[in-house]
């Protein structure tokens, strides 16, 4: 029995076996099949799938346009410097840029102050951490790291690390340090500067020649941009962003949207903002070719660059260095002639045009620092500050006057103080007796036009010593006629941020007889140049502008491309009165300069460009602390000549001339700029 059992057993042995084998047979028929079809249905795709690439682009930026006067001299440019760049590829990690960084560490030099104190105690601490990684790590527990995310578990470990393992670093791990800090700005294939400031011919040779063994570096060359006339005109053609400031962050949506880049440069300030779109260009659009690794393993420039367009700008530069030097030098005569009378005197604002189109020949402001004895530029100062600008706004309150009908040609008024019941006596700076509307433009009667602006407000039998009944709908009336000439508007300068004044909100009839004289509500002094250029225009209001032309770029630097868009000559308004009253007051500003009795007759009767104008004065109060310092005045002027056909027209105002002062500051400015713009004007007739 027992040997029968064990035959038995025996039998059923080979059987399992047989059941293993079959199974493992089974599975490996699978097995087989399984790598037949990876091999032949799918190995396709997945061949496909291993040799995929991507396509991905990157813009690479270009110079900006330049600036050029009207007579083709260079006013902003583009100077060309050694660049070393750093274009990662998709997928790069800190510690390949910290490689990068510590060889490129030994061709360049990052070692000034600009770099050097840009490091922060965090990008120690990141250097740090990347050298030490498992120690670094260390400091969290496991329990702590799986409790937050990456982010949160990197920056708790860098606030971990005691601060006195990373204040002793050389300056050569300093330098690296501040290489990585500029790589980190780096978008994956787009550009970013490492060092553009000083680079030296030496630095960029050994960079060149190891470019194999710097991934993603590049020595390229840049621009900056260059200013030929130094701070001549400098506010007027603004600023730049840097690289590292990039697109501002309050217009980030607009920029992006347009095709910007984060770190793109962009102008932030004058006309380098306004015609930003013209000045940008057309950056250079590359195609890279990466695997499914992220290398790239091909490139082609898909678009050709192409720098900004060039602004041709109304402005002489020449003519603008010499207004430049006139307000200095008259500011300078009547601070060393009367320091104490004029110690708030500060600041002289000018512009020039031409009153037929518009063009502005000049912009300037001079501002003094009585501390130091030192001039700046302020040109900007004569679109942005205001001030009242006094009787030379006297044009437009006699034109008032006739359109609203209170005053007729001829109209006489006796020049005497007024005393209104209750309020200060108002006069004119002398008594001038009895004055019709030409001899009050000539002799700037104050009374002339304080009997205007009652008329306009209903008051037709003003009597001394008593009160006025003013219908201060008069206010807006008034305010009316003087926006046909761009006084308390825009004037539509082609600039950022145009002010238009300020208007006085007490509506007193006494501050109505000031609106009437130019002592209540404030302009600048382009609003008073556009002003005057629409009396001198007959009448024809045009829109002042720095464009005179935007041309294409060409290959040959040196010179103007054709031109892509003019700025033509654009009337703005023609002001609602009649040919005969603006002739009356340009005859009026005529006798102002030329005859016996003009405010201005002793600095411009004897020139041969016969010029007319407006002289002006406003009384200006200084307060510190609430307590009246000085009385001070606000000395303006406006002209155009010649008078019978104008081709020059001026503003300018001086405020916060000491009431003591006997420097004629303004007239002397005026008689500055008119004397250079036709002393230049004969020069290139001569040529």
């Amino acid at each position: 029995m027992v040997s029968k059992k064990k035959k038995k057993k025996k039998a059923q042995l080979p059987f399992r076996l047989n059941i293993l084998f079959f199974i493992v047979f089974l599975l490996f028929s699978a097995l087989v099949l399984q790598l037949g079809v990876v091999q032949i249905l799918n190995g396709e795709a997945f061949q496909a799938e291993i040799d995929r690439t991507t396509n991905d682009y990157t813009e690479v930026p270009v110079p900006r346009g330049k600036m050029y006067d009207r007579n083709g001299n260079l006013i902003v440019g583009n100077d060309a410097e050694y660049s070393i760049t750093y274009t990662p590829e998709k997928g790069t990690q800190a510690s390949e840029r910290l490689d990068v960084a510590e060889k490129l560490a030994e061709y360049i030099s990052m070692g000034s102050e600009k770099y050097l104190n840009a490091i922060t105690e965090r990008d120690k601490k990141e250097y740090w951490y990347l050298n030490n990684t498992e120690e670094a790590e260390s400091l969290l527990t496991v329990e702590e790291t799986e409790e937050m995310d990456n982010g949160e578990a990197y920056n708790e470990t860098l606030e971990r690390i005691d601060e006195e393992k990373v204040n002793d670093y050389s300056k050569q791990q300093l330098e690296v340090i501040a290489i990585k800090k500029e790589m980190d700005k780096a978008m994956a294939l787009t550009p970013q500067v490492i060092k553009n400031d000083d680079v030296t011919p030496e630095e960029f040779a050994r960079v060149s020649a190891r470019l194999d063994e710097l991934p993603g570096v590049n020595a390229t060359t840049d621009w900056n941009r260059e200013y030929p006339y130094d701070e001549t005109f400098r506010d007027f053609a603004g600023s730049i962003t840097s690289e590292s400031q990039g697109i501002p962050a309050e217009k980030e949506d607009y920029y992006l949207t347009r095709g910007y880049s984060r770190n793109d440069r962009v102008g932030d300030s004058g006309l380098e903002e306004q015609y930003e779109n013209a000045l940008r260009g057309r950056k250079e659009k590359i195609q890279y070719t990466t695997n499914s690794n992220g290398t790239v393993v091909d490139s082609d420039v898909v678009v050709e660059g192409e720098r900004g367009k060039d602004l041709v700008l109304t402005v002489d530069m020449e003519l603008q260095q010499e207004i430049d030097k006139v307000l200095r030098e008259e500011i300078q005569t009547a601070v060393q002639n009367q320091p104490s009378e004029n110690k708030y005197l500060e600041d002289a604002m000018a512009v020039v045009l031409n009153p037929k189109t518009g063009e502005i020949l000049a912009a300037a402001g001079q501002h003094y620092d009585h501390e130091e004895n030192e001039f700046s530029n302020t040109g900007t100062s004569a679109i942005y500050n205001a001030n009242a600008p006094g009787s030379a706004v006297k044009g437009a309150t006699v034109l008032g006057g006739y359109q609203s009908g209170v005053i007729e040609q001829g109209q006489q008024f006796y020049d005497e103080p007024i005393q209104i019941a209750d309020t200060p006596e108002k006069s004119s700076w002398r008594n001038l007796g009895w004055v019709n509307d030409l001899e009050a433009l000539e002799q700037s009667s104050n009374v002339y036009m304080f009997y205007i602006a009652m008329r306009m407000g209903g008051e037709y039998n003003f009597q001394q010593n008593k009160s006025i009944n003013i219908d201060y709908a008069a206010f807006q009336e008034m305010r009316n006629y003087f926006s046909q000439f761009g006084l308390g508007v825009p004037t539509g300068v082609d600039f950022p941020y145009e002010s238009t004044g300020y208007e006085g909100s007490n509506p007193d009839a006494g501050n109505l007889l000031d609106l009437a004289i130019g002592q209540y509500d404030i302009y600048t002094t382009m609003q008073m140049a556009q002003y005057v250029s629409t009396i001198a225009n007959d009448g024809y209001r045009v829109r002042p502008h720095f464009m005179k032309e935007i041309r294409n770029p060409i290959p040959h630097d040196e010179d103007l491309g054709p031109i892509y868009k003019s700025n033509d000559t654009e009337v703005m308004n023609r002001i609602q009165m009649s040919d005969s009253h603006i002739e009356r007051v340009q005859e009026g500003f005529r006798r102002v300069f030329q005859a016996p009795n003009g405010t201005a007759s002793n600095y411009f009767a004897d020139k041969s460009y016969e010029a007319a104008g407006k002289t002006g004065t406003a009384e200006y109060d200084i307060y510190e602390n609430g307590e009246l310092q000085a009385s001070t005045e606000n000395l303006s002027l406006i002209g155009y000549a010649p008078y019978d056909d104008p081709e020059v027209a001026f503003a300018l105002i001086v405020p916060h001339v000491g009431k003591g002062n006997d420097h004629p500051i303004n007239h002397k400015i005026g008689q500055g700029i008119l004397d250079a713009y036709f002393e230049l004007q004969n020069e290139d007739e001569e040529e």
